[in-house]
């Protein structure tokens, strides 16, 4: 089998603009430094011919999210898990099945809701889910269900190029600026100030990143504001949204032992080994809020990625290795 008494073989399957965002050749270039064969996967051909594999790495948001409506995407989902399936030997980073929740906007907020219950040093800020029409159809909801304005209105998809088109609200009659599939989230002052965590397996990383200046709570007069994300959290962002009127050194970033013990309660609730989660610091009181996840991101701004990567597939393996009991020797005749 691969991987025994050498090095292992990595297989991979990226889409080309993810590749180019991580630099991936530098990746490919040091898991050879160390040993192990990188291949790339082509999910058009069958891929048992291609195997065998001790890992794959993959970033699939394209493929499911394609999958719902077309037939290729859904066949190639389907045979990508069928191998998967009949190869238990191969480790998957990460199942389909536990990508696939982090797609959707609510599904993610019930996760981290579903975190508070376990760690109250933690919050994630209520929302409602508009399945369709427009948000008037939802004000029910956002006050039975405690949410203030004003709100922010995100894309229930969590990927692609629309999904980071959100837009603030700051009244009732402001619901009639946004429409369904999405998700309303009441909005929470973090003097203008994101912190990403990347996680890699056991390890994870913390970046801080500009964001969304400080409003007053409660409805306004403001009319609703339309925005672009990546204009706004980006590193080299610089936007008028992220503007606070009061300059000032913002907000301590979130204490390492709540991140630590965040980033453990979401890997046991989503079964992943690569994803992110987006936390602010509540201006008035302090407490830290989760209001995002996403599956395999970007990286950006950890240097460390790459060997921080390689340093968990081997770990994984090596544990996999040690835990299978030894083969036994061929009989002799």
């Amino acid at each position: 089998m691969p991987g025994r008494g050498r090095g292992w073989r990595i297989g991979y399957c990226l889409p080309e603009q993810k590749k180019r965002k991580l630099n991936f050749q530098d990746f490919e270039a040091l898991c050879r430094e160390r040993g192990h064969e990188v291949v790339e996967l082509d999910l058009g051909r069958p891929l048992s011919p291609q195997g065998p594999f001790d890992v794959i790495l993959h970033k699939p948001s394209d493929l499911l999210l394609a999958s719902d409506y077309d037939i290729h995407a859904q066949s190639l989902v389907d045979n990508f898990q069928t191998y998967t399936d009949t190869h238990a030997r191969t480790l998957v980073l990460d199942p389909l099945s536990s990508v696939r929740p982090l797609l959707d906007r609510f599904e993610s907020c019930l996760l981290l809701r579903d975190l508070r219950a376990q760690d109250n040093s933690v919050f994630s800020p209520p929302c409602v889910e508009l399945p369709a029409g427009s948000g008037r159809e939802a004000l029910g909801q956002v006050l039975t269900r405690g949410l203030t304005f004003p709100l922010i209105c995100k894309t229930r998809v969590a990927h692609g190029p629309d999904s980071h088109q959100m837009t603030l609200v700051f009244n009732e009659e402001g619901l009639g600026d946004v429409r369904g599939p999405c998700l309303l989230q009441s909005f929470v002052n973090h003097d203008a100030a994101l912190f990403k965590v990347f996680v890699v397996g056991d390890a994870h990383f913390m970046v801080r990143r500009p964001s969304l200046k400080n409003f007053p709570r409660g409805q306004s007069a403001r009319g609703s504001i339309f925005f672009d994300s990546r204009e706004v959290s980006k590193p080299e962002s610089c936007s008028r949204l992220t503007e606070l009127e009061q300059a000032g050194p913002g907000p301590t970033p979130p204490a390492p032992s709540v991140v630590g013990r965040t980033v453990r309660g979401l890997r046991n609730a989503l079964g992943l080994s690569l994803f992110g989660v987006d936390l602010i610091v509540e201006r008035q009181t302090g407490r830290c809020a989760a209001i995002d996840l996403n599956a395999f991101p970007g990286y950006e701004g950890v240097p460390e990625f790459f060997p921080a990567l390689l340093s968990h597939i081997e770990t994984l393996l090596e544990t996999r290795e040690r835990e299978e009991p030894p083969s036994s020797p061929p009989e002799t005749p």
